[in-house]
């Protein structure tokens, strides 16, 4: 069994059909998204359409709970102040942007889902997708998070040997296996912060010899979502973010 999985897509149409496309050559069996569908992109309501067109669920972000429930804020962490207020001008802007059909979408979405790939019917790894972590999904669960952490929120989560958790949130992807459970962070299809513009996703192979996570990256028209934001009232500082993977929220200089 051949799973992709996608997460922190933002808004990104672009980066959604590319990452979507190149999942498709590669024949995987399910696709399952792990949250913040929308944000920091003018595209909220195509990624949503799209999902459902292609039947593909997930869990809820905290920005889907948030934009759907019409909370105050994200439960986004800011690494400045200056982020911070473009993160509450993101906010407002995908409020006002989602339509109702989308934004009821967002809200239903469930905080966790438990996948039995192999059958539930008899013994075989759990996959368990969240946002951020078993707790709570505006919790960053970052590659340097101690081993006694992971087991912690295994023991949350209910999970044993042999079993998976998967999670976003970071857009940062990652990998480990601790104690016989593999921690897999998938990484953002549309707002990666490790430097790399192309978009990111996961696939997960589980057979009942063992487990294999492939972290892939696609190239995408990145100048498509850079222009849209530039020519949204978007804050103009996103479209050097995704331009950068993250890297800096300024033009280069001249």
């Amino acid at each position: 069994m051949r799973l992709a999985l996608i997460s922190d897509i933002h808004a990104n149409l672009p980066a959604l059909e590319a990452a979507l496309a190149d999942i498709d050559a590669r024949g995987v069996d399910a696709t399952f998204h792990l949250g913040d569908l929308v944000g920091y992109a003018p595209w909220p309501n195509e990624v949503v359409a799209l999902l459902a067109a292609r039947g593909i669920t997930g869990v809820s972000g905290n920005y889907d709970s948030t934009v759907g429930l019409d909370y105050r804020h994200c439960g986004c962490r800011y690494e400045d102040p200056r982020q911070e207020a473009l993160s509450h001008q993101s906010f407002e802007w995908t409020k006002a942007a989602c339509s109702p059909a989308t934004r009821q979408a967002l809200a239903v979405l469930p905080f966790r889902l438990d996948l039995h790939p192999l059958g539930g019917h008899g013994a075989g790894p759990c996959l368990v997708l969240v946002h951020g972590t078993p707790t709570l999904n505006t919790v960053y669960w970052t590659e340097d998070r101690s081993d006694e952490f992971c087991l912690r929120m295994a023991g949350l989560a209910g999970l044993r040997a042999g079993d998976l958790i998967a999670f976003g949130h970071t857009h940062r992807p990652w990998h480990r296996v601790v104690g016989g459970i593999h921690f897999v962070n998938t990484g953002s299809v549309g707002r990666p912060k490790d430097g790399d513009a192309r978009a990111g996703y996961t696939t997960v192979d589980l057979t009942a010899g063992g487990v294999d996570v492939v972290h892939h990256r696609v190239r995408y028209d990145v100048e498509r979502t850079a222009g849209a934001i530039l020519d949204s009232t978007l804050p103009d500082e996103f479209a050097w973010y995704v331009r950068t993977g993250g890297g800096s929220l300024e033009p280069p200089a001249p």
